[in-house]
């Protein structure tokens, strides 16, 4: 898939591509709200399965280096930026919830408790790896079983890590957040950008 490139990215009369290595559309849109549009989406094809006690801070970090390395090895021109978040209560990694029993697992746990969200983040480029991992506390209040039946009803938790998307119906449960909201939603535009300007890619067009 191939987007319209950012023309403000310009440098010396050239530019270096950007390449954004998930197929998540949020993770497209976040980046067009800090005015950026890669000009390819390439997702990375890789075994995402937890290592024998493996951390899920060190999970997060892990998957998007490797999700970085595998687009990188095919756009070698490329900076290649790659992330994946993790839901954690605990050590427990939770998954990407597939049915609605597992959803309802997932809200449960979650019910009432305050857990982490960590979103590993890497650029590749130049044959060096940036990377980061955000950490962000998000408090759920008590649910009640109207309220977990409701959302599970709206089908908003197919596919999202925890069951949850706190950028739809989800908003409504989040008592608390402590940390970087766009880390939640799936990609941390400030240590994103900083890691952009970092290698010199402009990220604000100069006419803002």
């Amino acid at each position: 898939m191939s987007v319209a490139p950012h023309s403000a990215n310009a440098s010396d009369g050239a530019r270096r591509r950007l390449v954004l290595a998930s197929a998540s559309p949020r993770r497209l849109a976040l980046l067009a709200q800090i005015g950026i549009a890669p000009d390819a989406v390439i997702p990375s094809d890789i075994d995402e399965t937890t290592l024998r006690d493996e951390p899920p801070r060190v999970h997060a970090g892990r998957l998007a280096r490797e999700k970085a390395q595998a687009v990188a090895a095919a756009e070698p021109d490329a900076f290649v930026l790659a992330a994946d978040t993790v839901v954690a209560c605990g050590r427990r990694i939770l998954p990407k919830t597939l049915d609605r029993a597992e959803a309802d697992r997932c809200l449960r746990l979650l019910s009432g408790r305050t857990h982490r969200v960590y979103t590993g983040l890497c650029l590749a480029g130049d044959g060096r790896f940036s990377c980061r991992v955000v950490t962000t506390k998000v408090g759920i209040k008590r649910l009640s079983e109207t309220e977990i039946a409701a959302y599970l009803d709206s089908g908003e938790w197919d596919g999202k890590a925890g069951g949850y998307a706190i950028q739809g119906l989800a908003a409504a449960f989040v008592r608390e957040i402590s940390g970087s909201y766009s880390s939640v939603v799936g990609l941390p535009l400030y240590e994103t950008a900083q890691l952009l300007t970092g290698r010199g890619y402009r990220v604000l067009s100069p006419h803002l």
